[in-house]
């Protein structure tokens, strides 16, 4: 029996560092909305929406009720 991939939803809220092997393997390439950093926030920035596309993020957070242009958007990387 095959393993599923890890569902999107479930790196939402955690820093892309606490991410597992496994996971961040199958979310490699995906676009992933981060908020920019400020001093009156924690310096952990946390996963606020992930997507194949950065229009698709762009979406996610906007329907989460969240303003877009207060994050920044990368794509994650294989963990090595």
């Amino acid at each position: 029996m095959a393993a599923t991939a890890p569902d999107p939803c479930q790196a939402i809220g955690r820093s892309p560092e606490e991410l597992s092997v496994r996971e961040r393997l199958a979310f490699a390439g995906k676009y992933v909305a981060l908020e920019i950093y400020s001093p009156e926030k924690l310096p952990l920035r946390r996963i606020a929406a992930i997507g194949e596309t950065l229009t698709e993020c762009v979406h996610s957070l906007q329907n989460q009720g969240l303003d877009p242009r207060l994050f920044e958007f990368t794509r994650l990387t294989p963990p090595y």
